[in-house]
């Protein structure tokens, strides 16, 4: 076998080479697009995470901000009112441990962001109902003391006080110190016969009924309440019809005549109290007292022959 030339050999190697390279040089320019291709992918997939990140981060931020500022909100508002100012006090709780939480929340917790909004959202309500309740009740207030100071200088300007004055200006000083107590007006005391007909005659009286209407309310509590009267004789003894009904009143525990419960729903109600099982009556001026537990509905007396 001939020997072959160097040079040749070389040559030959050479070329072997460059068809080789020429074979693969399609392959790395797709691996070449490939990795172009993939290293775009992932940087666009960067990209949109890190904007959704800041998106989120935003509006977390945003949120914080609009419960901080409702925080300061219930922080300034304030009323009158113990039942409310109770109510706020429960409420700022509320704020403060809802602002502790989103501080504590990832922004990517999207589920916990929609709930705080929706708290957010439940809670300015809450506010918008409480600012109602209090100019409510402070035009209420206001309008009550204006009466009030009115009727004290209709009492000046007189020089005198007669009892129909001195008792609204006591209405009204009762009234704007608390909102809340119910009334009554009307209060009667009428004696009945056994037909139940209206008489004045002691000798055929067989019971006595306490009337009135205890006024419309908004402010005072609904639900049951129940009325005491207190009817005395014309000695000034209290007539006692066995029910052993009491109250108290100003700290003190008060017998009563006879009471009954109804329901109050803060609108006028009119209400009869029976008083039954006493012995005799006699001739005279009989006289009424009622009352709730929160004070005198009012007074009335009747004359029997």
């Amino acid at each position: 076998m001939a020997k072959e030339d160097p040079l040749e050999r070389i040559a030959r190697e050479e070329a072997e080479r460059e068809q080789r390279a020429g074979s693969l040089r399609p392959v790395i320019w797709v691996l070449a697009i490939i990795a172009l291709a993939l290293a775009g992918t992932l940087a666009y997939i960067w990209m949109q995470k890190n904007s959704l990140v800041g998106a989120l981060e935003e509006e977390k931020q945003d949120l914080t901000v609009q419960i901080e500022s409702l925080q300061k909100d219930y922080a300034e508002l304030s009323s009158e009112y113990d039942v409310i100012n109770s109510q706020l006090d429960s409420s700022r709780e509320e704020v403060a441990q809802l602002v502790e939480r989103i501080k504590k929340t990832q922004a990517v917790d999207r589920a916990k962001i929609r709930q705080y909004e929706k708290e957010l959202g439940t809670l300015r309500s809450i506010m918008r109902n409480y600012i109602v309740q209090i100019d409510s009740l402070n035009t209420l207030n206001h309008k009550l003391t204006a009466d009030l100071n009115q009727a004290r200088k209709e009492a000046d300007e007189q020089g005198r006080k007669n009892a129909e004055l001195s008792e609204k200006v006591s209405d009204l000083s009762n009234r704007v110190a608390v909102g809340s107590v119910i009334k009554a007006r009307g209060v009667s005391l009428t004696a009945y016969n056994a037909s139940e007909k209206a008489t004045d005659r002691s000798s055929r009286v067989v019971r006595m009924v306490v009337g009135m209407t205890l006024i419309e309310n908004d402010l005072a509590a609904k639900g049951p309440v129940r009325v005491y009267v207190r009817v005395k004789d014309p000695e000034g003894f209290l007539l006692q019809d066995g029910s052993n009904a009491s109250f108290s009143f100003e700290g003190s525990a008060l017998p009563a005549t006879a009471s009954r419960e109804i329901d109050y729903q803060g609108s006028d109600v009119e209400i009869s109290v029976y008083v039954n099982n006493i012995e005799s009556y006699v001739k005279g001026v009989y006289t009424v007292e009622a009352y709730t537990a929160q004070g005198l509905l009012g007074k009335a007396e009747t004359l029997l022959r």
